[in-house]
C-alpha cells in the first residue's frame, strides 16, 4: 500500500479531477480519497508568534557586512575509475 498527499483545486462545476501518477500499468488499483477543505488565510504572523524573540531580526540583520561569509576552494579530487 503507498500513500500520496495531493493538494488539488475544485473546479467551478463541483468536481474534483484528479491525475496521480503511480508508477503502475495494466494493474487494478483500489483507490481511496479523503478530502479536506483548506481555508484561505488573510492573516499574517508576526515573527514573536513564530517563535522568534522580540526585535531578533531588528538586532541581528546586517551583522554579517564587515565579515563576509567566503566559501574556501574544495581542493582537488582524486581521479577514479569511471563506473559503466
Amino acid at each position: 500500500m503507498q500513500s500520496i498527499k495531493i493538494r488539488s483545486r475544485v473546479g467551478q462545476d463541483g468536481i474534483l479531477h484528479l491525475e496521480v501518477p503511480v508508477g503502475l500499468k495494466d494493474k487494478e488499483v483500489e483507490v481511496m480519497v479523503i478530502y479536506q477543505p483548506i481555508e484561505a488565510t488573510t492573516t499574517t504572523k508576526t515573527p514573536e508568534e513564530l517563535g522568534w524573540p522580540p526585535g531578533f531580526f531588528e538586532q541581528t540583520y546586517g551583522s554579517c557586512q564587515d565579515d563576509p561569509i567566503v566559501i574556501d576552494s574544495e581542493g582537488d579530487f582524486e581521479s577514479r575509475e569511471e563506473i559503466v
